[in-house]
């Protein structure tokens, strides 16, 4: 079970706002975040990635504190075991798609088992400047996979992939996902996106 409390001053269209989140995130759930643009649903994943700090909160996973502000404890993102799927994809220009495997694992059986998931055999020595945007996509999700996370974030994770594709792909991530026990939070602006996916959503709004 993952516990959060933040509170992080954000800029939006509106002007200054305050990004508010205080849930619970079962343990092996997929939650659907959603909410307007600007609210601040990209910010608050890189808070559980460890990647902004909010002004105020905590963040606990599994009874392990991640953040504490007011004990001033904040475990660095390589230690808290999440995989992370960016909207622009954040790969490494010179790595070949094997070799972006390789740099979350070494394990060469889970990393033949990613590449016939994702559908991309026939690309594994290709580098990201040859590949599609969904190839792209598929990539990063492959990666942050290859990590075997406790947590997954993906923002916006499925837009380049047509609906056979995605489906195909989601189809096979809820195995390894319920194998890896991991668990999962979503960015979508489509419901379609995640139907048969999310057994739980969130709404973040501007405050």
């Amino acid at each position: 079970m993952i516990e959060i409390a933040i509170r992080k001053k954000i800029k939006t269209y509106k002007g200054n706002r305050e990004l508010q989140v205080d849930t619970v995130f079962p343990d092996q759930s997929v939650t659907k975040i959603y909410g307007p643009s600007g609210a601040g649903k990209t910010t608050f994943l890189k808070i559980l990635a460890g990647l902004v700090v909010p002004e105020q909160g905590f963040i606990t996973a599994e009874g392990e504190v991640w953040l504490d502000t007011a004990n001033k404890i904040n475990k660095p993102p390589q230690q808290r075991r999440v995989g992370f799927v960016f909207q622009d994809y954040a790969l490494f220009p010179n790595m070949t798609v094997t070799e972006h495997l390789q740099f979350a694992t070494k394990d060469h059986q889970l990393i033949n088992r990613l590449l016939y998931i994702g559908r991309m055999e026939n690309f594994s020595s290709q580098r990201p400047a040859h590949l599609s945007g969904g190839q792209q996509q598929r990539l990063a999700i492959l990666r942050a996979l290859a990590l075997k996370p406790s947590l997954l974030l993906l923002d916006e994770a499925f837009s380049a992939l047509d609906d056979e594709l995605r489906e195909n792909l989601i189809t096979d991530l809820k195995i390894l996902l319920t194998e890896f026990e991991t668990t999962t939070l979503v960015v979508s602006h489509h419901a379609q996106e995640t139907i048969g996916f999310a057994d739980h959503s969130l709404k973040i709004d501007l405050e």
